[in-house]
C-alpha cells in the first residue's frame, strides 16, 4: 500500500521496513494491572459482524460468462514485482495476488483461511522442545514452468527474508527470523518447518510464496523481480508490462490447476484518481476505486438516466437542456440575458472577449453532459475498507511531548461527529473505531477507548491547566527570568548567567537519548480511580506511587489512566467536571488558591459529594474558558497541523477543518500546512516535521506482527537519535511493547488476543495516535462485472471475477411471470 495519508490512496503499509533515525522523546512504560485494562474493553470481535458488509455482486461460478477483458483502474504502474521490497505498492500486491500462490487468504471478517488450491492442510504438529509446522501440499500445484511448488521454494524465502543475509534488500523479516530449519517431509508435498521462538502468527508467512528462482539469490531478489516474473503460480500469468501505455496485462495461466479463470484477461491501467472519472465515462475502465466526489457524480448521473428513462424531466442530459448540476448550473437567467447582450453589443472587443468564454463555457457544458450519460451506466459498490483513518499526535518534541496536552487534543475530539460526516452523506454505518489492532468483525476486536475516555471538553481543558496552559501564559515569562535593564543588557551582550550556565553544563553532560525535565516521565501513568482519598497508587515499575487526591473511577466504572509527570505531578490527578474552576476568585478560591466552602459545594467532581472523577490539588490554574487562547512561559499553544492538498484529500481536509474547530474551542490553536501529496509523507510524516496530521493504517489479521513496528518504544542509538520503525507519532512504552510479544510467542489464540486487547488499551491511554473513522471504499464498477468491487476484509477471488451471463428470453419470461 502507498505510504501517504487518507482517506484515498492513502494508507500507510504495516510492513515494517528498514529503521529510521530518528530524535524522539517518548512515554514510560506503562505497568498497570492487566486485570484493569482489561476491564477497559468492552465487547468481543468473534461476536460481532463487520461494520459493513462486502459490496461485490456475488454470483454462483455457472452465472458469468467464459471470456472478456477487465480493465481494473491501478494508482500508478507497479514500482517492483517483488512484495516484499520496501516500494512495493497496492499495483504490486494485485498482481501477486493473482499470479503467485497465497497459503492463506482472508475472508469478509478478516480471518486467515487456508487456501485448498495449494494447501491440503497445514498445522501445528509439535510444541515442544520447539513449535514444528507442517505443510502438506496441493500435489497438483506446480510452478507455470512446470516445475513442483515444494520445500526448495520455502528454504529459498526464508533465507531471503530471514534478515541474516544483509545482501537481500528486504522491507521486513518479521516472522522469518524465529524459523530454525525448513526440511522436506516423508515426500516433496510436506514442509516441515522448525521455529527457534515460538510463533502465534506463522499463517502469515510465506504469502505470497515466490519461486525459488526469485528468492535463491540476491541478484534475482534485488533486481530480477521488479520488472518480470517468469515463473508464477496462480489463476493468472503476467504476460505483458508496457510502462509507456501504463498496462500491465495477465492473462489465464494454462497450468492452472484450480477452477479455470472465467476471464481471458485482466489489464492493470494505470489512471490517477483525479482522472477517473475521466477514464471511466470514456470507456477505458471497467472497475475503478473512487472518492466520494466521483460516486456523487456517478450518483446524479444514475438518477438523471432514470428520470429520462421514465419520461421525466432529466435536467436534460436529453433535449438539449442544461444540466440542474455541473459547469453553467449556477447561471441565472439574468446572468445569462447579460452575457448575451455583451456578447452581441456594439463593444466589439468586449463581446469577442465573451463570446470566447461562451463558447468555452457551452463545450464544457457539453462535455460534463456527455461524461453523465457515459457515467450513468456505472454503479457505484459500497462498503468499508479494512483501514482506519487516524489523527497522529507527534510526541516528540513541543506540547505534545507532555501526555497530558496529547490526552487534552483527544478529548477535545467529538470522534464520531467526524466519522458521521465521512461515512453518513455515503449511507455506510459511521462508528468510530474502538481499536487500533482491528476492526469490527474481527476476533482481535474490543472497543479499548475507555482507556482515554469520550470526548469531554471540560476535561480537556482541565488536562490542560494540569499541564500548565493557562489563559495569559504567552505574556508571562519563564520562572526565573531576570527583569529589567540587567537581563537586557546580559541578553544584549550574549552572556549567561550562572544559572544559565549551570543549565548548559548540565545540559552537556546528559548521555544521548536521556530524559529532560521536562521530557515525559519515566515513572510511569497513573490510574485515576484505583485508589482510594489519600491513599497510593500502583506504578509500572512496582513502586508505590505518590499519593493521590480524587478517589473515585469515571462515572462509567471504567478506570481512566492519567499521566505522572515528575514530581510536578506527585498529587495531581486527571481534574474530571471541572466547571468550579472557571468560577472567578473572589467567589471560588480563597487566597492560597484553595477551593473555598462555596466553590466545593458546587463541584460536581468531589468525593463527598457522590460523583466519580478526580479534582485538582490546591494551587492548579483554572482551565481556559470556551475558545480562550492559551500559553505558558511566554510561548503560545499552537500545533502544526500538516494535511495533504492533492485532489482526492477534499474528504480528508474538511476533517482536518472540524478538528481545528474542536480544538480551538478548548484553547489550542492549529497552524495548518497543505503540502503536496508526493512530499506528505516522505517529507513530513516519517521524518517528523509535524505536531498533528491524519493518515490511514490498514487492519490486518496478525497485529501482533504487523502493528508492533507502529507502536514500538523507539530505542536509542549510539549518536543520541532514536530508531523508529514505522512509530511516526514516537510515542511508545515498554509495556506495549512487552505485550506485543507475549501475544506473538504464545499459540493460545484466546490468550494472544487478550494481549492485544491490553496492548490496545495502552496505545489509546499514551494517546499518541486516535482513531477518528473507518475508511469508506467506493468502487465504480460496470453492472454486469460480478464478483468484483467493495470486497471490504476479503480477498479478491480472482477466478471467480467476470461478466453476469445474459438472460435467455425464456429465462426472462419465466422470471417476469413469477
Amino acid at each position: 500500500m502507498s505510504q501517504v495519508g487518507a482517506p484515498r490512496g492513502r494508507t500507510c503499509s504495516r510492513s515494517p521496513r528498514s529503521r529510521t533515525l530518528r530524535s524522539v522523546a517518548t512515554l514510560t512504560s506503562a505497568m498497570l494491572a492487566v486485570s484493569v485494562l482489561a476491564g477497559c474493553s468492552s465487547g468481543d470481535g468473534a461476536d460481532q459482524a463487520p461494520a459493513a458488509a462486502p459490496d461485490h455482486a456475488p454470483a454462483a461460478r455457472d452465472r458469468v460468462a467464459d471470456g472478456g477483458t477487465l480493465n481494473w483502474a491501478v494508482d500508478a504502474m507497479p514500482t517492483t514485482l517483488n512484495a516484499f521490497q520496501a516500494d512495493a505498492d497496492n499495483s504490486t500486491s494485485r498482481i501477486a495476488g493473482a499470479v503467485l500462490p497465497s497459503l492463506y487468504t482472508l475472508d469478509e471478517r478478516g480471518r486467515p483461511r487456508r487456501n485448498a488450491d495449494y494447501l491440503e492442510s497445514a498445522q501445528v504438529v509439535e510444541t515442544e522442545p520447539k513449535q514444528v509446522v507442517l505443510y502438506k501440499l496441493n500435489q497438483q500445484a506446480v510452478w507455470s514452468d512446470g516445475r513442483e511448488i515444494g520445500a526448495p521454494d520455502f528454504v529459498a524465502q526464508w533465507r531471503a527474508l530471514s534478515g541474516r543475509d544483509t545482501a537481500y534488500w528486504t522491507a521486513r523479516n518479521s516472522g522469518y527470523e524465529r524459523i530454525e530449519k525448513i526440511e522436506r517431509g516423508k515426500n516433496d508435498l510436506e514442509v516441515r518447518v522448525t521455529y527457534g521462538k515460538p510463533y502465534a502468527d506463522w499463517q502469515s508467512l510465506f504469502t505470497p510464496l515466490y519461486p525459488k528462482e526469485v528468492m535463491g539469490s540476491p541478484a534475482a531478489f534485488n533486481d530480477g523481480a521488479r520488472t518480470t516474473l517468469k515463473s508464477t503460480a496462480g489463476p493468472f500469468q503476467l504476460r505483458t508490462t508496457d510502462r509507456e501505455a501504463g498496462t500491465v496485462t495477465l492473462v489465464r495461466n494454462p497450468r492452472w490447476w484450480g477452477q479455470p479463470a472465467k476471464l481471458d484477461r485482466i489489464v492493470l491501467r494505470a489512471v490517477p484518481r483525479a482522472d477517473r472519472v475521466a477514464a471511466l465515462a470514456a470507456g477505458k475502465l471497467d472497475l475503478a476505486e473512487i472518492d466520494r466526489a466521483a460516486a456523487d457524480r456517478i450518483a446524479l448521473a444514475v438518477r438523471d438516466a432514470q428520470a429520462e428513462k421514465s419520461g421525466g424531466k432529466s435536467g436534460g442530459q436529453g433535449g438539449g437542456q442544461a444540466l440542474a448540476h455541473g459547469p453553467g448550473a449556477a447561471i441565472t437567467p439574468s446572468a445569462a440575458l447579460k452575457s448575451w447582450a455583451l456578447a452581441y453589443g456594439s463593444d466589439e472587443e468586449k463581446a469577442e472577449v465573451v463570446q470566447a468564454a461562451r463558447t468555452k463555457n457551452q463545450q464544457a457544458i457539453e462535455r460534463y453532459a456527455a461524461e453523465q450519460r457515459a457515467l450513468g451506466k456505472f454503479v457505484v459498490r459500497k462498503s468499508l475498507e479494512p483501514a482506519y483513518t487516524q489523527l497522529s499526535l507527534n510526541g516528540e518534541s513541543g506540547p505534545l511531548a507532555d501526555e497530558r496536552v496529547r490526552r487534552a487534543v483527544a478529548r477535545a475530539l467529538d470522534r464520531r461527529e467526524l466519522a458521521e460526516s465521512v461515512l453518513k452523506p455515503l449511507g455506510l454505518p459511521a462508528d468510530p473505531p474502538g481499536s487500533h489492532l482491528a476492526l469490527a468483525g474481527q476476533a482481535a476486536y474490543a472497543d479499548s477507548s475507555d482507556a482515554l475516555g469520550d470526548q469531554d471538553t471540560e476535561e480537556a481543558r482541565a488536562l490542560l491547566a494540569d499541564a500548565g496552559w493557562v489563559p495569559g501564559g504567552a505574556a508571562r515569562k519563564p520562572a526565573g527570568t531576570k527583569a529589567g535593564s540587567e537581563a537586557q543588557t546580559k541578553g544584549d551582550k550574549g552572556e549567561k548567567g550562572e544559572e544559565g550556565k549551570k543549565a548548559e553544563k548540565k545540559d552537556s553532560n546528559e548521555k544521548p537519548g536521556a530524559q529532560k525535565p521536562d521530557a515525559p516521565s519515566d515513572d510511569g501513568l497513573y490510574i485515576v480511580g484505583d485508589d482510594k482519598p489519600g491513599g497510593t497508587a500502583a506504578r509500572d515499575d512496582g513502586k508505590v506511587a505518590e499519593p493521590m487526591i480524587g478517589a473515585a473511577g469515571p462515572e462509567n466504572g471504567t478506570n481512566v489512566l492519567a499521566p505522572a509527570s515528575g514530581a510536578a505531578l506527585q498529587t495531581v490527578a486527571v481534574l474530571r467536571q471541572a466547571a468550579l474552576l472557571d468560577t472567578a476568585p473572589a467567589t471560588g478560591t480563597d487566597a492560597e488558591g484553595g477551593t473555598t466552602t462555596e466553590a466545593k459545594a458546587q463541584n460536581p467532581a468531589r468525593p463527598d459529594k457522590g460523583v466519580a472523577g478526580a479534582y485538582a490539588p490546591r494551587g492548579t490554574a483554572a482551565p481556559a474558558a470556551a475558545g480562550q487562547a492559551l500559553g505558558k512561559d511566554g510561548k503560545a499553544l499552537s500545533l502544526r497541523f500538516v494535511l495533504p492538498s492533492g485532489p482526492g484529500s477534499e474528504s480528508l481536509r474538511t476533517v482536518g477543518d472540524k478538528i481545528v474547530q474542536m480544538l480551538d474551542v478548548v484553547g489550542i490553536r492549529t497552524e495548518v500546512t497543505k503540502v503536496a501529496d508526493e512530499s506528505f509523507f516522505k517529507d513530513h510524516i516519517a521524518s517528523g516535521d509535524y505536531d498533528l496530521a491524519l493518515y490511514s493504517w490498514p487492519a490486518t489479521a496478525f497485529p501482533a506482527t504487523d502493528a508492533r513496528p507502529i507502536f514500538a518504544k523507539p530505542e536509542p542509538a549510539s549518536d543520541g537519535s532514536l530508531l523508529v520503525e514505522q512509530n511516526y507519532a514516537r510515542v511508545g512504552t515498554d509495556r506495549i511493547d512487552q505485550l506485543f510479544d507475549q501475544a506473538v510467542a504464545t499459540l493460545d489464540e484466546k490468550e494472544a488476543r487478550d494481549l492485544v486487547r491490553q496492548a490496545d488499551a495502552r496505545i489509546w491511554a499514551a494517546a499518541g495516535s486516535i482513531p477518528l473513522y473507518q475508511r469508506p471504499q467506493l468502487v465504480a464498477v460496470k453492472p454486469e462485472v460480478v464478483n468484483a468491487g467493495a470486497w471490504g476484509f476479503a480477498a479478491p477471488r480472482y477466478q471467480d471475477i467476470g461478466f453476469k451471463k445474459p438472460e435467455s428470453t425464456k429465462g426472462a419470461e419465466r422470471n417476469t411471470s413469477e
